[in-house]
């Protein structure tokens, strides 16, 4: 299952971390896992090379996380995390039982 870890503050979001497999098939054919990676590359690269935001972001082998660590989320900066946060939760709900979201305030 894939863990999709949204992180708040006072309301707006200000970061994720995505972790795990969907198991929805079989590795490279794995429909729901290409879309959660594609909706947090597509994420990634809007807020750091369009609006040339700095969040911290770490990738692993099996981990992606940005985080703005106390800097100031611009609102189109949170429009994007807010598309990513929609996003998850339509293929959580179009593919039950392969992603697993949790909220925590930060």
């Amino acid at each position: 299952m894939i863990q999709f870890r949204l992180a708040e503050r006072n309301g707006n979001f200000v970061g994720f971390s995505v972790s795990g497999h969907a198991m929805f098939d079989e590795a490279g054919r794995d429909i729901v896992c290409a879309a959660v990676s594609s909706a947090v590359q597509l994420t990634i690269n809007g807020i750091t090379e369009i609006l040339h935001q700095t969040p911290t972001v770490q990738v692993t082998e099996n981990n992606i996380q940005l985080v703005f660590d106390g800097k100031k989320v611009e609102p189109e900066a949170q429009s994007f995390l807010q598309a990513l946060a929609l996003h998850i939760r339509l293929l959580s709900e179009d593919y039950p039982g392969t992603i697993l979201i949790t909220k925590s305030e930060v």
